[in-house]
């Protein structure tokens, strides 16, 4: 632990980890980015887990909601991750042993092992079971997981702020 401390540490001191963090601008503007990115990507994939469920938009064909939100999400997730990655640069040693960012940066993990095992099991092949009415059970348990893990990664997110060590 004490090397990634260590590594944290010298983000955090780094001169583009220290021009993040006192810029007037540039770190309200990443921030910004990563909550239009993130904006973006959740809210498309609650629509995707909750039509995976069943209970939205149960008229429309899985095939047709994966092609056409895919591009969307994998942009809101790039977006999110590139300016995640700066905001931890610039607060790195602040957060690096905050419980809230422990449980965020673990559910993101889990969240995105989850859609990449429902991309090459299930994802590819839509064509052949996105139109049938009942959709196969995993599926169902994949929407499920998706919708749970994520919910996680942005409670625990806003629970950084109030569990920072740095608090007055």
């Amino acid at each position: 632990m004490s090397l990634l401390l260590d590594f944290a540490q010298v983000l955090y001191d780094s001169p583009i980890g220290t021009d993040i963090r006192e810029s007037q601008f540039l770190y309200p503007l990443i921030e910004a980015a990563h909550l239009l990115g993130l904006a973006v990507s959740s809210g498309l994939i609650v629509l995707t887990d909750l039509r995976l469920l069943g209970l939205f938009m149960k008229d429309v064909p899985v095939a047709d909601i994966l092609h056409q939100l895919r591009y969307w999400v994998i942009g809101g997730f790039i977006s999110t991750f590139v300016s995640g990655g700066f905001l931890f640069w610039a607060e790195a040693a602040t957060i690096i042993e905050n419980p809230a960012f422990i449980v965020k940066i673990l559910f993101v993990v889990l969240g995105c092992a989850n859609a990449l095992w429902f991309e090459f099991k299930w994802g590819r092949s839509v064509t052949q079971w996105g139109e049938q009415k009942a959709l196969p059970t995993a599926v169902k348990y994949a929407g499920l997981a998706s919708l749970t893990l994520w919910t996680i990664v942005i409670i625990s997110s806003r629970f950084i702020p109030y569990l920072s060590q740095n608090q007055i």
